[in-house]
């Protein structure tokens, strides 16, 4: 349409913007339409049935076509709204499992990423084209908001718990990056880029920065140096629960209740071990609360999703995914 050479219409740069553009074209013409419709009939009504010398209002019967008319009508319309932005939202909150997961701390004044192979940016952050990226959130102060004009995606960012983002970029390019959530007097400074590469340049970018291993291989390093191999052993001899192959999976508790392992659930198993307690295990963990920074917790996470195992084929044997995956010492909450 016009959204590439219209001044005040964002790039469309996202799979879900042409959706997102095409509900609100259709609001805004279908609002368009209503009050010239009114508007109209005022004028109209003021000036047929004005009041004239000799001209008095005579009381008139309802009409039951009429009553039905401007009920049904209006009440599919908003029926249509209804179905349409629901299945927007549920397309646009439902990341594709295979999706690339990118690991952000937002902070006063500032984004910081960090992909799984490790390489961490600052108010930058490069994807490639045509590849689904689920955006895994914390704030480590206040509330902040993920805002990409041109993808069409706006998510709150809040201290204390992840929220989840997904896009899948169509065109390459760079691209702002706005915190839409009022965050303190310098909210206007915090900006950045979304950087869309071709898959041979993210690639190549990819390969020439400076990681020192993958984000699991530091949440490696931090579970061992916590000992937390101590407790959650892959035997039953630990005195925590086996982490293997943990995460996506139900979790029954102590009190009954049974939950998804799923990165909100071991973040807060790290910090706050004592709210959800595993069935058949005691409540002796401590908290790691101000011990770990935002930037561990991630690594922690990462490390613990890695400990799944791949697919496996008919003529494959099971293996597991991150560095640990020989290691006979894991850890959960």
């Amino acid at each position: 349409m016009f959204s590439n050479t219209f001044p005040l219409w964002p790039a469309r740069a996202s799979s879900i913007s042409g959706p997102v553009d095409a509900l609100f074209i259709f609001l805004l013409m279908l609002c368009g339409l209503m009050c010239i419709a009114i508007f109209t009939a005022i004028i109209v009504f003021a000036v047929r049935y004005r009041r004239r010398p000799g001209h008095e209002a005579i009381p008139i019967e309802g009409s039951n076509a009429v009553e039905f008319t401007w009920t049904l009508i209006p009440a599919g319309v908003f029926i249509i709204i209804f179905v349409w932005g629901a299945y927007l939202y549920f397309q646009e909150r439902t990341p594709p499992k295979d999706s690339m997961d990118v690991y952000t701390v937002a902070k006063q004044w500032m984004w910081k990423f960090q992909h799984t192979e490790g390489q961490r940016e600052i108010n930058e952050l490069h994807i490639p084209i045509g590849r689904d990226v689920r955006v895994i959130m914390t704030s480590q102060d206040v509330i902040h908001s993920f805002y990409v004009p041109a993808f069409r995606i706006k998510q709150d960012v809040l201290p204390g718990r992840y929220t989840i983002a997904w896009f899948r970029a169509t065109a390459a390019g760079t691209y702002h990056l706005f915190c839409a959530e009022y965050c303190g007097t310098n909210h206007s400074g915090m900006v950045g880029d979304v950087v869309v590469m071709e898959p041979a340049q993210y690639q190549s970018w990819l390969s020439g920065g400076q990681a020192m291993g993958s984000l699991a291989q530091t949440g490696q390093g931090v579970f061992d140096s916590l000992g937390c191999s101590t407790c959650h052993r892959m035997d039953t001899q630990g005195r925590g629960p086996n982490l293997m192959g943990v995460y996506g999976k139900p979790v029954l508790l102590e009190d009954g209740r049974t939950v998804i392992a799923d990165e909100n659930y071991i973040r807060e198993s790290i910090l706050n071990p004592a709210v959800k307690v595993v069935a058949g295990f005691k409540p002796i963990m401590p908290t790691f609360q101000g011990i770990v920074s935002e930037d561990q917790v991630n690594a922690l996470v990462a490390y613990i999703k890695s400990l799944n195992p791949q697919p496996v084929g008919p003529a494959e044997t099971p293996t597991f995914k991150g560095p640990a995956a020989s290691k006979a010492d894991t850890r959960q909450r």
